[in-house]
């Protein structure tokens, strides 16, 4: 994956598998978010014994911590399940206020043979960081991990609900089992290797109680793979992609970023990461959820992004909502046809529901696509035209989305 060309120091570069994260180390800011006193403890976890869930997939002396899951899990195992960390927030942040009577959410975390150590700091931290009354559950699909206990014994948790699939579905069809299941009127989407930070929820519900058709992500600090670090990320930085369909992160337009005259208003983002975000269940539902014939990993974000804006919404990243994700360089897990024949097929389909005339530069950035099966889209076109969509001139005339050679009017 090639980086972006910038010049903008202090910033440094950071690599995941889809995603290019800038890492801001220029923030001063001392304030620490620190775990729960000792006493709060139980009420966090209920019955649940926390030692004896992590002792039984503690790394052994000799293994690689690199090998399983792509990260140090030597370094996670050694952090434990609550530790301090930075509030990352511009410090006009911290004096917002928000409505008295939010709704609450379902948080659903999917997750195929994840570090216990990474995913129970992931569920502690929620209930650490949110008001009690916003988290109406916290939804974990198993999607088919090797061992049934990773999820089931995490049910002991209150607020902790585990489904496990029959069968490996990957992380777009197990969301939308989530989904469908959630009992909440808010739907928040969290990767299963993440630590929110301070006051991460109350900004997002407030935007989408506002409006119910708003998806909205929170910037997405870096936690790193080899030393687990919790690095901030920039806020001036919005969601791109380039014709073959890879995720990029872009530095904000000057003229949006000149029209923002507070640092804690949100940033209209043309296409989101789509690994965590918060959004209204019955404007899930309406959307038409997920492309359910993507398979595992890999496109879906686009799908969903050019859906939204096409289809009557909006997307926005929330600098006053952080969430800090370990990024990877390579995915610990295995696609039943391989990574690529499987990011081609769903990013095909993106391309011929979604982007109209515009689907020729997908193919000519990706010529590998062409002859490849990517299944009926029968289904989604229908959808398309049922919600009356817009064209994807429209959205790419609208959104002024990408810096790259070709233009509108070279179609």
């Amino acid at each position: 994956m090639r980086l972006l060309d910038v010049a903008l120091s202090p910033l440094t570069v950071i690599i995941d598998v889809a995603e290019e994260q800038f890492v801001d180390s220029s923030d001063g800011s001392e304030e620490v978010t620190q775990p729960p006193r000792t006493e709060q403890q139980g009420q966090l976890l209920g019955g649940f014994d926390e030692k004896a869930y992590l002792v039984g997939k503690q790394l052994k002396p000799g293994d690689d911590p690199y090998r399983e899951h792509a990260f140090n899990l030597q370094e996670s195992d050694r952090l434990g399940s609550e530790r301090a960390i930075r509030d990352t927030r511009h410090y006009r942040c911290a004096s917002l206020n928000y409505d008295t009577d939010l709704p609450a959410t379902s948080i659903i975390i999917t997750f195929h043979n994840e570090a216990r150590s990474t995913l129970l700091r992931t569920i502690k931290s929620v209930l650490m960081r949110s008001p009690p009354s916003l988290i109406q559950e916290i939804i974990l699909i198993d999607d088919f991990s090797s061992d049934p206990e990773d999820c089931q014994l995490l049910s002991q948790i209150p607020k902790v609900r585990c489904l496990r699939n029959g069968r490996r579905e990957g992380l777009i069809r197990s969301r939308v089992r989530g989904a469908n299941t959630a009992s909440a009127s808010i739907l928040t989407f969290l990767d299963s290797h993440c630590e929110v930070n301070t006051d991460w929820l109350q900004p997002m519900i407030q935007r989408v109680k506002e409006d119910h058709t708003r998806v909205v992500s929170p910037i997405i600090d870096v936690i790193s793979l080899d030393n687990f670090a919790y690095l901030a990320a920039s806020a001036d930085l919005r969601g791109g992609f380039d014709w073959s369909l890879h995720f990029k992160w872009e530095q904000i337009p000057i003229e949006q970023k000149m029209a923002r005259s507070d640092p804690t208003q949100s940033i209209r983002t043309p296409v989101i990461a789509g690994g965590i975000f918060v959004m209204d269940k019955s404007w899930f539902n309406h959307l038409g959820q997920y492309d359910t014939h993507m398979d595992i990993w890999g496109g879906e974000n686009f799908e969903l992004s050019f859906r939204v804006w096409m289809c009557g919404g909006s997307l926005e990243i929330l600098p006053c909502s952080r969430v800090g994700h370990v990024f990877r360089k390579r995915h610990p897990y295995d696609f039943p046809e391989g990574n690529a024949l499987t990011y081609i097929k769903n990013t095909r389909r993106a391309a011929e529901v979604w982007m109209d005339e515009y689907k020729q530069y997908y193919y000519s950035a990706r010529p590998s696509a062409q002859g490849k099966a990517f299944g009926s889209i029968a289904d989604r076109l229908t959808l398309r035209r049922k919600l009356n969509c817009k064209p994807f001139r429209w959205y790419m005339e609208n959104q002024s989305l990408l810096f790259m050679s070709t233009h509108v009017n070279d179609i």
